[in-house]
């Protein structure tokens, strides 16, 4: 393909030197007159492993050249790429200026052009960015309907300074954000040869994939740093403790737990948190992360509450109450902490939940529901056919497949508020649907 990367910066002149040694014909555009004579020279603008020698090859090989000229870039190529910068401004919000400017001139390039012509946006922007923002802009300067001669897509990138084209060649996965028909299918020809699952997925999805990567990168390494202090402190190797630590693939490092749904509990997880705290806080050691993963963890049942509350003080079919389904430990559940918010705002409730008996709950479990729920015996039914009478909310934790199929077929167009992210709940028609997280 014949293709013009705006911004020869960092993301700009890799993706150059990358796409054409795919074979891609490359036109860089910047305002930067030095970047474009380095380029013109055969010559890397950035220093990155991997990137000079590229660039120079492409150059003699006559696949890249450089230009300030932006309606000659369009008119010249089949796709252009936007990887202008988006820095941070005084209040911390991405500024879209270059953007802004740059889809502009995009535009009004294409509205002189007789064929078609695709914009994929790879700067980073914040979710609904590419559709809201950048989707009118392009088709006001242009003239044109997205789908009639006109395609747009966001291509995030996930390349990092140092490693950056092994990254580029070898990415967990490709992803392309289509805001018109054939966005997505013009940004899979542009990576022909790089061997990777590709995801054809939503605009906003593929956006905040990139947000999301780089905020959990930046969480591993502060619970890194945090952990390894307070390790070090009790004359801990941190880094052989974590070297351990990352060996546990099934958990530790694996999607295990990476699903929006209600908030933590049982008798592990609240417990060795406030452990792990106050024993930082006896030896004086920081953890300003950590030690506020409590409070977001009583944030979330808030939210849970504040859905259900949006309803009205109606009555409450509350299927699930146990932290979680199979097990009948209620020991500082998210569940309960919502059945006693609303009970505490005089809400009438019908609990089921398979796996509970009152009369069965022992130990530190039974005192666990006597202090906070203490006639539970009356509020749970056994029967959840008995549950979904009367009620005006259904709220859904956990239930087993019967009970979903049973909702299904009786949900008489009641709301239904999915606190775990149950897939046959999404999936029932007519239903008035809403999760916890989407």
């Amino acid at each position: 393909m014949r293709i013009s990367i705006f911004g020869m910066g960092y993301v700009g002149a890799v993706s150059s030197a990358c796409f054409a040694e795919l074979g891609h014909e490359v036109v860089g555009v910047d305002l930067n007159p030095q970047k474009l004579e380095a380029i013109a020279a055969g010559r890397s603008p950035v220093v990155e492993a991997g990137v000079a020698e590229r660039i120079a090859k492409a150059h003699a090989d006559g696949r890249v050249r450089a230009t300030q000229d932006a309606a000659m870039a369009v008119a010249t190529t089949d796709l252009s790429l936007v990887c202008v910068g988006t820095p941070s401004n005084a209040k911390g919000e991405l500024s879209l200026g270059a953007v802004d400017a740059v889809v502009g001139e995009i535009g009004r390039a294409i509205a002189k052009k007789d064929g078609s012509h695709t914009l994929v946006l790879r700067s980073t922007v914040v979710p609904g960015t590419t559709e809201d923002r950048v989707a009118p802009a392009l088709e006001h300067a242009s003239g044109r309907t997205l789908g009639q001669g006109l395609e747009l897509a966001f291509n995030p990138e996930f390349l990092r300074e140092g490693s950056a084209v092994r990254d580029f060649y070898a990415p967990p996965f490709t992803l392309a954000g289509s805001a018109s028909p054939g966005g997505a299918e013009q940004v899979r020809r542009v990576y022909e040869g790089v061997e990777a699952p590709f995801h054809a997925v939503s605009c906003r999805a593929a956006e905040s994939v990139k947000f999301l990567s780089n905020a959990f990168h930046a969480v591993k390494i502060v619970f890194a740093n945090e952990s390894g202090a307070l390790l070090k402190d009790l004359g801990v190797d941190a880094r052989e403790a974590l070297e351990l630590f990352c060996k546990d693939r099934s958990l530790n490092i694996s999607s295990a737990y990476l699903k929006p749904g209600g908030a933590f509990g049982g008798s592990c997880l609240p417990k060795e948190i406030r452990a792990f705290m106050a024993l930082a806080g006896d030896r004086n050691v920081a953890m300003p992360m950590i030690e506020n993963v409590m409070a977001s963890n009583v944030r979330q049942k808030e939210r849970a509450f504040e859905i259900v509350a949006k309803h009205g003080r109606g009555r409450v079919a509350l299927f699930g109450l146990a932290f979680k389904p199979g097990t009948d430990d209620l020991r500082e559940s998210p569940y309960v902490d919502l059945a006693e918010r609303l009970l505490g705002k005089g809400y009438e409730i019908a609990i089921y939940d398979e796996a509970l008996e009152v009369g069965r709950l022992m130990g530190a479990n039974r005192e666990f529901i006597e202090r906070e729920i203490p006639h539970l015996d009356e509020l749970l039914v056994r029967d959840p056919k008995r549950v979904l009478e009367g009620a005006d909310v259904l709220v859904v934790a956990h239930a087993p497949a019967s009970v979903i199929d049973l909702i299904a077929e009786h949900h008489g167009g009641r709301p239904i508020i999915d606190l775990s992210g149950v897939p046959a709940l999404r999936r029932i028609e007519g239903a008035s649907y809403e999760g916890l997280s989407w």
